[in-house]
């Protein structure tokens, strides 16, 4: 029998999925699998059943509905001052990483060489991959993430077409320096490379920061796409409805791609999401705050625990070190031991490198009600105890 593509024979199921499945074989609190676990604004999800229910629930465009590219420009627009053409200039997908798929699709052509930043989210290298592009990875490690001048610019050639860049960052919780984001972008420019931005956790920004976007610098608002994810801003995950903003000579190939994948996402989604969109400011700041505190939660008891808590600026996640805790040196073990024996599911942060990898960090998702987080501790507590480690 005749092989299938060698991209995704053999390849194994995410990292994400094996976790949440070896959760509910065990009952185990899950803080593998990055969604909230609770569903995003009341009015939002009714502005998406009032919707459902007035239809129409035919074909919208295939570039998504006008009011939400609209939606998408203005807010491009008040958070960031980008102009925006609504009409060729933004794609509603079913879920950003639809709009990743597109972006490579259609920018990517084989023996490319486009840039990565590991650790990565999963799905980069076998798009890329699928694609016929060469992933040309850049690291950046625990625990201050710091991205090397010298490593980029060695990575960056004439064979250069794109570079991948996920800002604010999973699973390091990083956002890139103004510095980091201008030599990106004198890179591009200089070798005439484009950029794809992985922007899904874009207000999930802490401690008084702001986002900036790449495409914001000198230079870049031509060469730059950037993806925003409605699962994220409103903890919708399961809706799974993304977008693209970029030039209009780039948006319409990847508009080509897109209408060979989806064609197009269910319409009383995209009006509700088009609704969250004009949420004011308090909304926006609310959400930020309220993660904060989540987060700084679970940072304390893991701290309590022994755990290295490193920074988080964003995101869902908070990276922890597991040295001087007695576990074993791999991360991998040390997850399937805590789900197994604590009853808490975890992510290995080496699950999101290609070889290599450090081994001595895990990756927990805060997203969660606060008992959840409180009994997430208490099992790690319990089990540290009985297994007569030290937990103070």
């Amino acid at each position: 029998m005749k092989p299938s593509n060698p991209v995704f024979t053999g390849i194994e199921t995410t990292v994400f999925e094996t976790m949440s499945r070896l959760a509910m074989a065990h009952n185990a609190v899950n803080l593998g699998q990055g969604f909230p676990d609770v569903d995003g604004p009341e009015d939002i999800r009714e502005a998406a059943a009032s919707a459902l229910i007035e239809g129409p629930n035919q074909y919208p465009p295939m570039l998504g509905l006008p009011e939400l590219r609209e939606a998408v420009a203005e807010t491009n627009k008040r958070f960031y001052g980008l102009e925006v053409d609504a009409k060729s200039e933004v794609l509603v997908t079913s879920g950003a990483t639809e709009a990743l798929a597109d972006c490579i699709m259609a920018l990517v052509s084989p023996g490319d060489e486009v840039v990565l930043i590991e650790p990565l989210y999963d799905c980069y290298l076998p798009l890329v991959r699928r694609a016929g592009g060469i992933p040309v990875r850049v690291r950046v490690s625990p625990p201050n993430w710091g991205l090397d001048e010298d490593a980029l610019r060695a990575a960056f050639s004439e064979r250069t077409k794109a570079i991948l860049i996920n800002n604010p960052m999973n699973p390091t919780a990083k956002v890139f320096s103004e510095a980091e984001l201008t030599l990106i972008s004198h890179l591009c420019q200089e070798h005439d490379a484009f950029a794809i931005c992985d922007e899904v956790y874009e207000h999930l920004v802490f401690d008084d920061a702001a986002h900036r976007p790449l495409m914001t610098f000198e230079g870049m608002r031509e060469r730059t796409v950037r993806i925003g994810s409605a699962g994220k801003t409103f903890s919708l995950t399961g809706w799974k409805v993304g977008y693209v903003t970029g030039p209009a000579h780039l948006i319409d190939p990847i508009g080509k791609a897109h209408q060979w994948v989806t064609f197009t996402t269910p319409p009383n989604l995209q009006r509700a999401v088009a609704y969250g969109l004009q949420k004011d400011d308090e909304y926006y700041s609310g959400l930020a705050q309220d993660l904060t505190a989540k987060r700084d939660r679970m940072a304390k008891g893991l701290s309590a625990l022994g755990f290295s808590v490193l920074p988080c600026a964003a995101t869902y996640f908070l990276t922890c070190g597991i040295e001087g805790l007695g576990l074993g040196d791999s991360d991998v073990d040390v997850c399937e031991k805590f789900v197994k024996e604590a009853g808490v599911a975890t992510v290995p942060v080496s699950a999101f490198y290609g070889s290599d990898a450090p081994t001595g960090y895990l990756r927990f998702c805060f997203c969660k009600k606060d008992w959840v987080i409180d009994e997430a501790i208490a099992r790690l507590a319990s089990f540290l105890t009985a297994d007569g480690r030290e937990s103070a």
